[in-house]
């Protein structure tokens, strides 16, 4: 059975393995002292044309979610978000087991609009009881979206002038940001994710690493003490280097976009499929992750063949589902199931 159902359950791009197992029996400092890391920061920084910000390597997104979220916010604050964002349907209330409360905002197609944010901190701010209310202090966004959509640079420029109105962070969670940013439909590269963010993370867990996540901090309210709160969260790698060796790999020579291309040109040989079929989508289909909608005995047919997401009903006798491809799609597999959606 082919595999579409996730981006992350094969192991490290190859690139990225023969730089770990070049480097296996290096003795280094621990906790993300070492020189990959060091390395693996300055690579990053150039990208994002930001040599001022602080690059700190964490192993998984829950992770760089909470740790981040909790070391920008006060005990009364929140952080406003998607009613689908990750921190608030799919970590366990991680966030809010940090005091914090996620403050959740209608979604379209996974985004939600600088109106939105504005219209929900006037509210608390302009309601007579606003001390008995948390108080919206962050903005968190997912690019791509948990629907694979994206935010454009207009949409991203709105939404930081509503948080510097309204004096909020803006946190972008990048798990699949390398599928973002080469879209072809994408106008925000990581230098404009540097301008316009407080603080961001690029992923690498699901473009080609074994694991790991890279939190690039921006407002200097947010690098304070930093260290200090991946340690108390459980985020402080002894072996650090590994995090370090995998991003230093990801980021010479273009490999993270390559990576990101490929997911997404495989992508696309599924989605030619489906629009030539005539089948609908329940998202824009932009990056790596599809989700058309399905007459249920198609579903069910091609389940047999192929693992996706069941996404659930949709009407009366269809069924969304969830393909997504990754570094690690063939060409061949991509087209085994392009073949078998216009033979539906």
């Amino acid at each position: 059975m082919l595999r579409f159902n996730s981006d992350y359950t094969e192991g490290a791009h190859p690139e990225v393995l023969q730089h770990l197992i070049e480097t296996n029996l290096c003795q280094t400092p621990g906790y993300g002292t070492d020189e990959f890391c060091m390395r693996a920061a300055g690579l990053i920084k150039d990208a994002c044309d930001a040599p001022n910000a602080a690059v700190h390597f964490l192993v998984g997104g829950t992770q760089a979610n909470f740790t981040v979220i909790a070391a920008a916010l006060r005990p009364h604050q929140g952080v406003l978000s998607s009613d689908q964002g990750h921190i608030h349907v799919h970590e366990t209330g991680a966030v809010e087991a940090t005091g914090h409360k996620v403050l959740a905002l209608p979604h379209t197609h996974g985004k939600i609009t600088a109106s939105q944010v504005a219209a929900a901190a006037k509210a608390q701010k302009e309601d007579d009881s606003f001390e008995h209310i948390v108080q919206p202090k962050m903005v968190y966004l997912s690019h791509p979206t948990e629907f694979g959509t994206l935010y454009s640079k207009e949409e991203l420029c709105e939404m930081r002038k509503v948080c510097d109105e309204y004096g909020l962070y803006l946190f972008i969670d990048g798990a699949r940001l390398g599928f973002g940013i080469t879209a072809e439909s994408s106008d925000v590269g990581l230098k404009d994710l540097a301008k316009l963010c407080d603080v961001f993370y690029i992923g690498g867990t699901k473009l080609g690493a074994l694991f790991g996540e890279a939190v690039v901090i921006l407002n200097d309210a947010i690098k304070e003490d930093f260290r200090y709160l991946i340690k108390q969260r459980g985020g402080m790698l002894a072996k650090g280097r590994l995090l370090g060796v995998q991003f230093e790999a990801m980021f010479t020579d273009g490999l993270y976009e390559r990576i990101g291309r490929h997911g997404n040109a495989m992508a696309a040989i599924i989605r030619d499929a489906i629009v030539e079929r005539g089948y609908e989508f329940m998202a824009p289909p932009v990056t790596n992750q599809l989700f058309p909608i399905f007459p249920c005995e198609v579903a069910e047919r091609l389940s047999r063949e192929f693992a996706f997401t069941d996404m659930g009903a949709v009407g009366e006798g269809y069924r969304a589902v969830r393909f997504c491809t990754s570094w690690a799609t063939t060409e061949e597999a991509a087209k085994a199931l392009a073949k078998a959606i216009l033979e539906s």
